[in-house]
């Protein structure tokens, strides 16, 4: 793979669909005809088809249908107020972030607005390493999260990005019966390249950068991307596989890509578990009777010291166990399918993929029966968020032989599986491997490559 002269910008969309916006300037910025916006609070508001800004004072900078801020000198930046961030997610909460680079405030098609930062690539990637692992994690796994965050990142931009195939959000007839099949990628960021939450990588600004080792971090594998067959990978990641990776082709669109196989989170397979995971018995196995592996830990030391304040919350990542009543069920497909299904009597697994992961799992009801997938539908489905995978067997309760009290739901893992398992590469480095072996072990028959020099 050439490498490219320079290091890009990329646009990350902050917020997206917001009536109105209140930020602070911390420093001097200015706009693309040169207005200069002095350091101080503002709101955006959307006005007769255009963008407004209004400052503390009640002037009225008006534009058309986006307003871009520029800095004005390399040290300012700006603070957006009530960023929403797990959007959907059991940890979904409010934070007052702080960027650097450029702000776009931008009138999208629904007539609202979208904020938009700009900024430098290396500078996105010490929020990203901060706020997906914490700041105080091991040097290695930070390096190895720099490598396979860049290299995700650019997969997504113009120049490198491939054509997907998308997903079809329709119910078919597949052998007399109904298929509700879809998966969520990157096709509904169109104002933006990636957006700034858990959807694509984790972004919270300069705030989260809080360790002098996440700048040593940048610097060490600056321009560093991981390749197979002189192509960028697509570098996808989760917090923990539950002790099996998964491939690409069970979270989203039919294709394969070999970097990212099915493999043992550890260095040896346990005799007594036995594979594919595709196989009900053996998946029932793996997930009741949790394997060693580099991602099941509960050592509360490690976790804090690799996990974000609000990931340490969830200590039950590698096995897992929800209920879920009867009516509670009902009610859930109801506002998550739009389907009324009456009665559940059976959740019953159709196909997994070889991580033990369900791609299809059918909801037989007295009204509806219907099979969903892929991964991250089954886990909307049958959630008030998300349930933490896929990879789960399924244990009834009750007097009605027919509709269940209950269902339990037993699983493995935090995540679609694909990829670096966060958790596992951290204790790699506790091990003390390092990120070169930790990229090996997760993305198979990849190279490290520098694509691009620091010019400073």
């Amino acid at each position: 793979m050439r490498q490219i002269e320079s290091e890009p910008i990329v646009s990350v969309g902050l917020m997206n669909a917001v009536e109105t916006v209140s930020f602070e300037l911390q420093g001097d910025f200015a706009d693309a005809s040169g207005v200069r916006f002095n350091a101080g609070s503002y709101q955006a508001v959307t006005a007769c088809g255009r963008v407004e800004v209004v400052d503390a004072g009640g002037r009225r900078f008006s534009a058309g249908a986006e307003i871009k801020l520029s800095p004005m000198e390399p040290t300012a930046s700006f603070l957006v107020h009530d960023v929403i961030i797990g959007i959907d997610f059991h940890w979904q909460q409010k934070q007052d972030q702080q960027f650097q680079g450029a702000l776009r405030l931008r009138l999208g098609a629904d007539k609202r607005l979208t904020v938009i930062n700009e900024v430098m690539v290396e500078a996105y990637l010490t929020s990203v390493i901060s706020s997906e692992m914490s700041a105080l994690a091991d040097a290695e796994l930070l390096k190895a999260h720099a490598v396979i965050s860049r290299s995700w990142l650019l997969a997504q931009l113009p120049l490198w990005k491939k054509p997907r195939v998308k997903s079809e959000p329709k119910i078919e007839i597949v052998n007399g019966e109904k298929h509700l099949i879809r998966w969520y990628d990157q096709e509904s960021h169109t104002d933006f390249a990636v957006c700034a939450d858990d959807h694509c990588q984790r972004y919270q600004g300069i705030t989260k950068a809080t360790s002098p080792m996440v700048f040593d971090v940048i610097r060490a594998t600056f321009g560093q991307v991981l390749t197979f067959n002189e192509e960028l990978c697509d570098a996808r990641f989760s917090k923990s596989c539950g002790g099996m990776t998964e491939s690409f082709d069970a979270a989203w669109a039919n294709e394969k890509f070999p970097y990212l196989a099915v493999a043992y989170d550890g260095e040896t397979l346990p005799v007594e578990f036995a594979l594919p995971l595709t196989e009900e018995t053996n998946a029932e196995k793996w997930i009741r009777h949790p394997p060693p592996a580099f991602c099941n830990t509960t050592d509360a030391k490690v976790l804090g010291k690799i996990l974000p304040d609000f990931d340490r919350a969830t200590r039950d990542f590698y096995r897992w166990r929800i209920t879920l009543a009867q009516e509670e069920l009902q009610e859930l497909l109801r506002r998550k399918l739009g389907i009324d299904f009456g009665a559940i009597h059976k959740l019953e697994p159709v196909e997994r993929a070889a991580s033990g992961r369900l791609v299809k799992l059918r909801i037989a009801g007295e009204r509806e029966t219907l099979v969903i997938g892929k991964e991250l539908e089954i886990r909307r489905a049958l959630s008030p968020s998300h349930l933490y995978s896929s990879a789960f067997v399924i244990e009834t309760s009750g007097n009605d032989s027919k509709a269940p009290e209950q269902f339990t739901l037993i699983g493995a893992g935090w995540g679609h599986g694909v990829g670096l398992c966060q958790i596992g590469a951290a204790l790699m480095a506790e091990r003390g491997y390092a990120f070169e072996p930790i990229l090996a072990h997760y993305y198979h028959g990849s190279q490290l490559q520098a694509l691009y020099q620091n010019s400073v």
